[in-house]
């Protein structure tokens, strides 16, 4: 490989890279405390990137990132677990700029607790 052709090659890498990392966003913007929420989902998501639901709790209803799809489905947490009407219990951190967002570390539903990170 010339000299040149490989300098593109490592151009084009990092270029790759860097669109992939900006896609995705980070966990930085959540705060460093747990929170346990306790609720029922009002409504839910099993899409990619990530599963997500609304869980209705005594105080406002929080939008909750879960893990992806696969994750939760090799952890035991299948999309009719998460109905509406469902009442879940969530522990995460959260949002520091977005004050209903939690992202969680754990769901228990149905007497289940499932670990998604």
């Amino acid at each position: 490989m010339t000299r040149t052709r490989a300098m593109v090659w490592t151009a084009a890498c990092s270029i790759a890279l860097v669109g992939t990392t900006l896609a995705h966003h980070g966990w930085t913007g959540y705060r460093e405390e747990i929170q346990k929420l306790s609720g029922t989902i009002e409504a839910a998501s099993y899409g990619n990137p990530h599963g997500s639901i609304q869980l209705k709790a005594a105080d406002k209803t929080w939008e909750v990132v879960l893990a992806p799809p696969s994750r939760m489905t090799t952890r035991g947490l299948t999309e009719e677990m998460l109905k509406a009407g469902t009442s879940a219990t969530v522990e995460g951190y959260q949002s520091k700029t977005d004050e209903k967002e939690m992202r969680a570390e754990r769901i228990t539903v149905a007497g289940k607790t499932v670990e998604l990170r």
